[in-house]
């Protein structure tokens, strides 16, 4: 099944905020058709009217997915919304934060295939990165389905098991803002340092980006990549030996953050 499936049997959006936004551009700049899209949202942005698409109108009766992009603590009261759908046919998305599985069968029943995934913020500009995992009623045609739609805001990787979705949080979930702060404290560093609070913004921004783009495209590990910018003895060194240090460096703190991030979620996700 693919996108042409999709706008023949219709296509439900449940929340259409930041990032179910980016989802509904993404699909419509890929040939989804405007019309098969039903969103439900108690706050509609004016451009969804003008993007063709059904705003608060009633469900089609055997639509291909149903994509639930709500934040967690309005679930409860969304997903009765979406209870009619609960028949087996209809594909289940989620992209929502600490939601287990079996939240959505309790609703939509086990022989309801259902999708969770854990996308990130840049998905937002086409850059995210999203981890999905589907439940035993989730055929392969579906996971494909599912990837498919979800590719419209970046890259997707499938998970083995439900429960390597809360370390995802920690890494690619919550990373996002890891890398922000990242970027502060190196302009903060920059300042120190006698440069102009503008210049180190500009200068901390630009070489993270560029890192990033570097790492992304690059065939070699980023280790040998580190490598290769560091001279021996040279300036580079100098401050990797303070980052890698192996008591107060980067990699224990990193390891610390993401294992609070991953506790955190996983607390969530018990309620």
């Amino acid at each position: 099944m693919a996108l042409e499936e999709v706008s023949r049997r219709g296509l439900v959006l449940l929340g259409c905020g930041r990032m179910g936004t980016a989802l509904l551009k993404g699909w419509l700049e890929r040939g989804l058709a405007p019309g098969a899209v039903t969103v439900l949202d108690p706050a509609p942005a004016d451009w969804l009217a003008e993007a063709g698409v059904r705003v608060n109108a009633a469900l089609p009766a055997d639509p291909a997915i149903a994509m639930i992009a709500v934040k967690p603590q309005m679930m409860g009261d969304a997903l009765p919304a979406l209870q009619a759908l609960g028949n087996g046919r209809t594909l289940f998305v989620s992209i929502a934060a600490g939601t287990p599985i079996a939240q959505f069968e309790e609703s939509f029943g086990s022989e309801t295939p259902i999708v969770r995934s854990m996308p990130n913020t840049p998905a937002a500009i086409g850059k995210g990165v999203t981890a999905m995992i589907g439940n035993d009623a989730a055929r392969a045609q579906d996971l494909d389905l599912a990837e498919e739609l979800l590719a419209a805001v970046g890259s997707v990787v499938r998970l083995e098991r439900e429960d390597q979705i809360d370390a995802v949080t920690g890494v690619s979930g919550s990373g996002p803002a890891y890398v922000f702060y990242m970027i502060e404290c190196l302009a903060a560093a920059g300042e120190a340092q006698g440069l102009a609070p503008d210049l180190a913004l500009e200068l901390a921004k630009a070489t993270v980006e560029g890192a990033g783009a570097l790492a992304a495209g690059a065939a070699e590990r980023p280790a040998t990549l580190r490598d290769n910018v560091t001279s021996p003895n040279g300036t580079t060194q100098a401050g990797l030996a303070v980052l890698m240090d192996e008591g107060a460096g980067l990699a224990p703190l990193i390891a610390r953050t993401v294992e609070a991030a991953t506790a955190r979620s996983k607390e969530l996700a018990n309620g």
